[in-house]
């Protein structure tokens, strides 16, 4: 047969597609990809300047100065970490070492949309197991899914869109059930949103000392409020760790997202401060919700889910009326991020739109 174009490799035909915020115009407000409604600090905007007056030259081979920094906070040897443009890619270079034709991985769904993408990518199939009552990973059945071909396993929490977080004897009992050889992926994008004891160095030094299996997956994009930038990395065992950089490609983080990156992990209280600001408004909002009769799983994250079913596309439909947008998973329910005390004013103002349009809650 002989084609009158370039034709790409049969996979890439069967990926999902990732999902975006619908709407014809720029909303007002951007309650829909979890982003940080909150400016980078002072410390942070001087070293993006700096970082960005140097920008005709490369970056550290593998962001060396972030390994140092993130090495030293978390008490981890650097060798034990891997940076990226974003977790999405350093997820993706560890999917391309270790899963491929003919394995599988497992993770929990509805979960980060990206997942099923990266692995189809990487030639492995996709497990999806469905989530337990309360919107949360059904361990019992993640590990039951594991076959002979299970390369990969991953649990993300807190859950994106859920918010459901692990509990650590949870973790903990689903680590000691998932054989050595299998990599389980940890991925705590919005771990900084939450009061987990796994946010503390010392945890993580147990869990990969006990699970050498176990890779750790974190990012800048979130409570650290460098979307735009991509940095990310993860923390595992120095083996693990090396295979993954074997396949990563060299100066992987830009110059500025290093810099801003490093300046931030530096700048504690504007960490805390803005998580603060966040967890106040998430608890606000979900009250105002559960007072209209919405029902609600506790989140972890920077982000609320409602699970309104079949009404999601009408209520993303009224979120956008009112000048935001939002993330709707077709018959399943709507994501909000956490934004400003304006932005939650205008989602209340299409929840109460939906509401008296007769939509079930």
């Amino acid at each position: 047969m002989t084609h009158t174009r370039p034709a790409p490799r049969p996979l890439v035909a069967s990926l999902p597609v990732y999902s975006k915020a619908g709407g014809t115009v720029p909303p007002r407000w951007r309650a829909s990809s979890n982003e940080s409604f909150l400016p980078p600090s002072p410390a942070v905007l001087a070293a993006i300047e700096e970082a960005a007056s140097h920008c005709q030259r490369y970056p550290s081979l593998q962001g060396d100065p972030l390994v140092a920094a993130l090495s030293a906070q978390l008490g981890v040897a650097p060798e034990q970490l891997v940076t990226g443009a974003g977790s999405l890619a350093v997820l993706q270079q560890l999917l391309t070492a270790f899963t491929g034709p003919g394995t599988e991985v497992v993770f929990a769904w509805r979960s980060y949309e990206a997942y099923p993408i990266l692995v189809r990518l990487a030639g492995a199939l996709d497990v999806a197991v469905p989530l337990a009552p309360g919107h949360r990973h059904d361990l019992d059945a993640m590990a039951g899914a594991i076959t002979e071909s299970t390369a990969a396993v991953i649990l993300c929490s807190p859950n994106n869109p859920t918010g459901t977080v692990l509990a650590d004897a949870e973790l903990d009992a689903i680590l000691d059930r998932i054989p050595p050889h299998i990599v389980v992926v940890l991925d705590q994008a919005y771990l900084e949103f939450t009061d987990d004891t796994g946010a503390s160095s010392a945890r993580i030094v147990a869990l990969l000392a006990n699970h050498p299996n176990l890779v750790i997956l974190r990012t800048f994009s979130k409570a650290y409020g460098l979307a735009g930038l991509r940095a990310g990395y993860l923390v595992t065992h120095p083996d693990v760790a090396a295979h993954v950089r074997a396949v990563s490609p060299p100066f992987g983080l830009n110059a500025v997202a290093e810099a801003a990156a490093v300046a931030a992990l530096a700048d504690d209280a504007a960490l805390a401060a803005n998580v603060a600001t966040v967890v106040e408004g998430r608890t606000a909002l979900a009250t105002a919700l559960a007072d209209r009769g919405l029902t609600l799983p506790d989140s972890g994250a920077n982000f609320l889910w409602l699970p309104v079913g079949d009404g999601s596309a009408s209520l993303e439909m009224a979120c956008l009326a009112e000048g935001v947008s939002v993330r709707c998973f077709a018959g399943e329910g709507v994501r909000v991020t956490v934004g400003s005390r304006d932005a939650e004013a205008a989602v209340l103002r299409a929840v109460d739109a939906w509401l008296a349009a007769g939509n079930d809650r």
